[in-house]
């Protein structure tokens, strides 16, 4: 007869019971629990939030400094007469600071005021004027989850409907006419889309016209990169400037993903 071992096997089995009662596990047995009934918590601990349970964002392959520098666009990519930056332009604080009451009109002006099309904390950031037409132009370069970089480009597909026309109040210009239309760019890159924005003035006294700031603006994404470009004058923007930045931003920005990256 195999008694003992079948009381020895039972022993056994209530000690090691006991034992995942304190430890959750055996030597060779799991504890399987299924899930509390409705409305339970474990005890002396708070119900998990979403945010806990949620999985991590997936890591991006983020430029280093270097590259994302190595990737700007350049006053010599452009030609004459573009040059350095002699500092941001005096129609930025006049006009472009300015109020509406279209909440995704005003999201617009913002980001153009603080020059945020691709969010804060961008990598790496060029100015260059235009010294004949007093015309300046603002490049960038920056990592950032294509999500977002997708999410920023369909907005901007929606303004040429959402702020076609309205008008918004400056401090010291007075009230300005705002037009957003679509602005076809190259075909370049993974996802894109232009904007031409402009603002007219009321007719001043002293010329018997009206004050019109220009604005072409872009945003390219190439991988988990992106550029953006804001390029404006009072009165006409020097013709192809902005698809010259698109075209050799997003084909330097296509040479530098071939190097090495780092994972942020």
């Amino acid at each position: 007869m195999h008694r003992p071992r079948a009381h020895a096997l039972l022993a056994s089995a209530v000690l090691c019971t006991g034992l995942l009662l304190a430890t959750t596990a055996c030597s060779g047995t799991y504890l399987k629990m299924g899930p509390p009934a409705a409305g339970a918590t474990t005890s002396g601990a708070a119900p998990a939030s979403p945010a806990s349970t949620a999985p991590p964002s997936p890591a991006v392959s983020a430029l280093t400094a270097a590259q994302a520098q190595s990737a700007l666009v350049t006053a010599a990519d452009l030609g004459e007469p573009w040059g350095p930056t002699q500092g941001a332009a005096t129609w930025r604080d006049t006009l472009l600071k300015a109020r509406t009451t279209n909440t995704e009109c005003q999201h617009l002006l913002d980001v153009l005021y603080a020059d945020e099309l691709l969010g804060a904390g961008t990598r790496a950031v060029i100015g260059l004027d235009d010294f004949d037409t007093g015309a300046q132009l603002r490049y960038q370069v920056a990592t950032r989850p294509r999500a977002d970089v997708d999410r920023t480009v369909a907005w901007l597909r929606t303004l040429p409907l959402k702020c076609a026309r309205f008008t918004a109040t400056t401090t010291g210009a007075g009230e300005q006419y705002v037009q957003v239309l679509d602005r076809p760019l190259p075909e370049t890159g993974d996802d894109r889309q232009g904007l031409r924005v402009t603002l007219t003035g009321p007719v001043t006294e002293d010329t018997g016209e009206a004050t019109v700031l220009t604005l072409d603006v872009a945003v390219v994404r190439v991988g988990d990169d992106a550029l953006a470009v804001t390029d404006g004058a009072l009165g006409e923007i020097p013709a192809g400037a902005t698809a010259a930045a698109v075209q050799w931003g997003a084909q330097r920005l296509a040479e530098v993903r071939k190097q090495g990256r780092v994972l942020v």
